[in-house]
């Protein structure tokens, strides 16, 4: 008598090791997680620790679709009157890609970590910025933070006076 054969079938997603990944759902709150180990009670938040918690922000995985710009991470930087003066913001942000039922690209959500400082002609001496990291691309996301951390050298030992941590839809 021969042994019965398994057959076993793996499905893509699960091969990619996606089913043990976090919801795009839970994105805000574990942002919002992070930036809190940077904070204590007696000290304000540095842009130094605002900057290592989206770096772990960063490096979680998201159940997301098996495409290059299906999650990505934005570094952008100028100065803008989004809240009535201008300001230098840094905007340090998560991008995921919705599809709808038939796979087909929707819209996407953002989660944003804005960090905004009172101008200053050093800070308006860099001007504007921006950069994206995608996971599915076959970057490196250590070199590419490595990078932007690079940018944040005037700022890193500061705090800002305002941070803002939301999610919009875009």
């Amino acid at each position: 008598m021969r042994p019965y054969e398994v057959k076993v079938l793996i499905h893509e997603a699960r091969r990619a090791g996606v089913h043990d990944r976090l919801r795009m759902e839970e994105a805000l709150d574990l942002l919002r997680a992070e930036l809190e180990v940077g904070r204590s009670t007696k000290v304000e938040l540095t842009t130094r620790a605002a900057w290592l918690a989206f770096m772990r922000f960063g490096r979680q995985r998201f159940a997301t679709a098996p495409t290059p710009d299906s999650d990505g991470l934005l570094f952008q930087y100028g100065t803008y009157a989004f809240s009535g003066r201008p300001m230098f913001t840094v905007d340090l942000t998560r991008q995921f890609d919705i599809s709808d039922a038939d796979g087909e690209h929707d819209h996407y959500v953002q989660v944003h970590c804005e960090l905004r400082y009172e101008c200053e002609p050093a800070l308006d001496a860099l001007g504007g910025f921006d950069s994206w990291f995608f996971h599915d691309a076959n970057a490196d996301l250590d070199e590419w933070l490595a990078a932007m951390e690079g940018h944040l050298e005037l700022l890193l030992a500061r705090g800002p006076s305002e941070i803002d941590v939301y999610e919009e839809p875009v």
